[in-house]
């Protein structure tokens, strides 16, 4: 009975600790700068352009490999089978000759015939039954084109991908502050729908309480009731908003949809006021893309480098060292020392000169520079968009400034106007519709005020990021 009750205990505490961690969540609270640095930090996309740079970096390291010497040893043990031979002719031919020249005579009294000598061919091998072979070789690239263009592109490389880093470091920054004060602006939007839920919802008590005296009618009542009932799903979309905004807003973040996030941002109206239009020292290497199209003009110009001197020849040297061994079948008769070992040596320059291959390297260089020509084009269609974003970004955010202080000035009015009409109304001086009017009035005038806050920063935003201040 205990060991049954310490196992359902056991299981017990484990349950409990599996869905307290499936519970655990982090609270972040973020300013836009911290907002940002936490995006940076967690973007998968960020994160595999920087692995992408170091893949680079191994790879400038891998070219690099190619000018330092290349050391290899070889060795080998072969046994033959049955060993090569060569039909080697065989002649007894200058013997005869001799016996002949000295009249030497046979056993018949004859002097020796040269003509009677005998010819063979006898099988012979020059090769041992075993056979090894121990070696070294170095070799040394002296000269070769492309390797050497390859080197000088190696700084350009690193700085291209570092180049699409920055690139994509400025558009998810623009996405972050966009993002941040989105939620932010809709944060606000729901403490002002709940103010007036609240205003409404005493305006409907204070009439209920004066239609009990006599000095309300029931239609009154009603009207504001609608209103109220009009608020409260007017507060139940933009909470639904919100929480649409802040799960957008953590995937932009790269964080759990489980953790929470606090903006610690205060929304102040003031700093989209700030002047910014003052910005004159602004110069086209300062955007990303530009500065990015510029690398990639640079390596399109080693490319054209690479294949014109693809022209010029390769030289090399090598040097090679080897202890070679024979054994031969008899080697057992031979005492303690059966190998017979020799040793070889070579070294030399090898010099590789390309002469024709169909007009392919003249080819090549064509559409390298055509590719070229195309990034300069690129570089200028960029400028001019630059310049457009500049010129939009300029009238938006002027004219997103002067909307922001008019609905400013219409939200103060209209408060002002609700204030005056309410009191009016409580006094007998006005009537309810006046009064639902009003209300009517400032509600549309606080929407409006919000939404020219939003595309205020928005608006700013864009600015900073066209005149590269982002």
């Amino acid at each position: 009975m205990n060991f049954l009750f310490s196992k359902m205990t056991m299981i017990f505490s484990i349950i409990f600790l599996l869905i307290c961690q499936g519970n655990s969540q982090t609270i972040h609270k973020l300013s836009v700068f911290q907002a940002i640095e936490l995006g940076l930090k967690n973007s998968i996309d960020l994160k595999n352009l920087n692995l992408d740079y170091k893949i680079q970096e191994q790879k400038n390291k891998e070219l690099t490999a190619a000018i330092y010497p290349t050391v290899s040893a070889t060795g080998g043990l072969t046994y033959y089978t049955n060993v090569p031979k060569i039909q080697f002719p065989s002649s007894n031919k200058s013997v005869y000759d001799v016996l002949q020249t000295e009249g030497v005579k046979n056993k018949d009294g004859n002097v020796i015939d040269a003509n009677n000598a005998t010819f063979s061919v006898n099988a012979v091998s020059f090769i041992q039954p075993w056979n090894t072979q121990i070696g070294v070789s170095v070799n040394q690239l002296i000269f070769q084109s492309d390797v050497f263009v390859g080197l000088q592109a190696r700084k350009t490389i690193l700085e291209f991908n570092q180049g699409n880093i920055n690139v994509a470091n400025e558009n998810l920054k623009e996405k972050i502050y966009k993002a941040y004060y989105a939620v932010l602006i809709a944060q606000k939007q729901g403490e002002v729908m709940t103010a007036t839920k609240i205003r409404l919802a005493s305006l409907l008590n204070d009439m209920t309480e004066m239609y009990k005296t006599g000095f309300a009618e029931k239609l009154d009542i009603d009207k504001i009731q609608v209103s109220l009932n009009n608020a409260e799903s007017g507060q139940n979309q933009i909470s639904n908003a919100l929480k649409i905004g802040m799960a957008s807003f953590k995937t932009t973040l790269g964080i759990s949809q489980s953790d929470s996030i606090v903006l610690t941002e205060n929304l102040d109206v003031n700093e989209m006021k700030v002047d910014l239009l003052g910005i004159e020292d602004f110069k086209y290497e300062k955007r990303s893309e530009v500065s990015l199209l510029n690398t990639a003009l640079e390596l399109q110009k080693l490319d054209y480098k690479r294949y014109k001197l693809a022209y010029l020849p390769s030289l090399a040297a090598f040097y090679q060292i080897q202890r070679s061994g024979q054994k031969p079948a008899i080697a057992n008769q031979l005492g303690e020392h059966p190998w017979f070992w020799f040793n070889t040596g070579l070294v030399g320059l090898q010099l590789n000169v390309p002469i024709y291959s169909g007009n392919k390297r003249k080819f090549l260089m064509a559409q390298s520079k055509f590719a070229e020509e195309k990034v300069i084009n690129n570089i200028t269609q960029v400028k001019q968009y630059i310049d457009l974003e500049q010129e939009v970004a300029k009238n938006s955010l002027s004219n997103a400034i002067i909307n922001l202080e008019v609905q400013e000035r219409n939200r103060k009015l209209a408060e002002e106007v609700f204030k005056l009409t309410k009191i009016k109304y409580e006094n007998g001086l006005g009537s309810s519709f006046e009064v639902l009017q009003a209300d009517t009035e400032l509600q549309r005038a606080e929407g409006n005020y919000f939404q020219a806050l939003y595309e205020g920063m928005l608006a700013r935003t864009s600015y900073a990021k066209a005149f590269a201040k982002l």
